[in-house]
């Protein structure tokens, strides 16, 4: 069996070293400029599925649609949620958070796609949750044991994901009979 001893002189001499990368110390196990190239990934993944669900919120019309709406603006906020913890994380690493417009759509894992109808939107929004879930759990194992911290938010996301993709199943099947 190994003992676990800290080096703690060693240590504390490399913790006054290179005050200016915060958190990120020489046992950060990751590259940290694709670490956070990832999450700016992520953070365009959050901010497109914030817009898709407001606009799903005020188009969602019809018998259902009340209800529907109410579960849409939920989600919105959700994801809004889910796009400031990924860029407080950046900016933790040291990056900066990217909120370009023009490329958000192009960053992003899923996509933004109209849709009219009422299911076709719930339908679209369950896709880009099994696609944030598909996603995030490969971010997850590729950061392993590298990058804990960011590797527990993602793991975050990627259970709060879930739960979306479980709630937007659901409507379609209550919507089915």
């Amino acid at each position: 069996m190994n003992d676990f001893a800290l080096d703690l002189d060693r240590i504390r001499v490399a913790a006054r070293q290179h005050l200016e990368t915060g958190p990120v110390t020489d046992e950060y196990g990751m590259d940290v400029a694709r670490v956070i190239d990832v999450l700016n990934d992520v953070l365009a993944t959050e901010l497109v599925c914030v817009l898709r669900y407001k606009r799903h919120y005020y188009m969602a019309k019809g018998l259902h649609g009340a209800a529907v709406a109410a579960e849409f603006l939920e989600h919105a906020a959700d994801e809004q949620r889910h796009a400031d913890l990924a860029a407080e994380r950046i900016a933790q690493l040291g990056g900066e958070p990217d909120f370009n417009p023009d490329v958000l759509a192009k960053r992003s894992h899923t996509e933004y796609v109209d849709r009219g109808d009422l299911l076709d939107m719930i339908r679209e929004d369950l896709v880009a949750e099994r696609i944030a879930v598909a996603t995030y759990a490969e971010i997850v194992r590729w950061l392993g044991d590298g990058d804990p911290t960011t590797r527990r938010l993602i793991e975050r996301l990627l259970a709060e994901e879930e739960g979306h993709a479980e709630d937007l199943r659901n409507l379609l099947d209550r919507l089915h009979t």
